[in-house]
């Protein structure tokens, strides 16, 4: 099913089908992500609707494990409540979810930033314990950045124009040489990014889309220091998390410069018409590597 054939009146009766119970609730569309088109229903929930081949898969990821991390994080994230099969109506895996109150941090500034430094650093240090043999992995998301070293070639190359190059360059190959991790895989999110925060009076309220969780390096998520909180506010958030080394730190910086230029590809997108592209992003993605600059000269 294409996204433009799902609308609110399609969404009603996939919901009265379900939920009877619930077909009288309100249904008005939300801000999604590239994989699952989202709608809130009522005050507390929100359907995730799959729309790419790869949504499925990340969906049941998410209701097999986030209800057993949701209970110890300080943070709101969107639990899994429902998982719904495929049937006639609707050809994939479907679910309903908690909503996390607040605007995506894409399109609103964190003001705050003691509060979020607190609520950042206490959500990592929650989230950032061992997982077990049978969590998922993915290394390119979760560990050396060795292994993603030609997708950081090729997005270097294709917004060149849009960065300071060697600025970058010597970010990236600082934290390629740093030493890596040898601790336990930890349990991460794997894509804190602007987009995937909420903000509520001007502090980080909540996390949302776990699509990406996966066991790997803390570097991968201490990397949203630079990514999600104003430009100076590193020394404090690795000081609340504590327990970070300096080769961490490098590793950690390296993961914001390719999520950096992530965000600018995605935003020259924008700008060009193109397929994919999100008006926020471009000015989201330089702001990060201003403040990967500030942090590491």
């Amino acid at each position: 099913m294409e996204r433009d054939s799902v609308d609110e009146g399609f969404v009603r009766t996939l919901i009265g089908d379900r939920y009877p119970e619930l077909a009288g609730l309100e249904i008005r569309r939300v801000a999604s992500g590239w994989d699952n088109q989202l709608w809130r229903l009522g005050e507390e929930l929100v359907v995730r609707l799959p729309m790419t081949e790869r949504a499925p898969e990340l969906l049941r990821k998410e209701f097999r494990w986030l209800p057993e991390l949701a209970g110890q994080l300080p943070l709101p994230v969107p639990t899994p409540r429902f998982l719904n099969e495929p049937d006639a109506l609707f050809p994939r895996p479907w679910s309903l979810v908690s909503w996390v109150p607040g605007e995506p941090a894409d399109g609103v500034e964190v003001t705050d930033a003691a509060r979020s430094v607190a609520n950042l650093a206490g959500f990592l240090r929650a989230l950032h314990r061992p997982a077990p043999a049978d969590a998922p992995t993915d290394p390119g998301r979760g560990g050396s950045l060795a292994a993603v070293t030609d997708d950081f070639e090729a997005l270097l190359a294709g917004v060149a124009e849009a960065v300071d190059v060697p600025r970058v360059r010597r970010v990236w190959d600082r934290a390629v040489a740093a030493p890596q991790w040898t601790g336990p895989a930890v349990w991460l999110h794997a894509d804190l990014h602007p987009a995937n925060v909420v903000v509520a009076d001007g502090a980080i309220s909540g996390i949302v889309d776990f699509g990406d969780l996966c066991a790997g390096d803390p570097a991968v998520d201490l990397a949203a220091a630079w990514k999600l909180l104003p430009q100076g506010s590193d020394g404090d958030f690795f000081d609340a998390y504590g327990g970070t080394d300096e080769a961490t730190v490098r590793r950690a910086q390296g993961r914001a410069v390719l999520k950096a230029l992530v965000l600018v590809s995605v935003g020259q997108a924008w700008d060009r018409g193109l397929p994919g592209g999100q008006p926020t992003w471009g000015r989201a993605g330089r702001q990060v590597l201003e403040r990967v600059f500030a942090s590491a000269a």
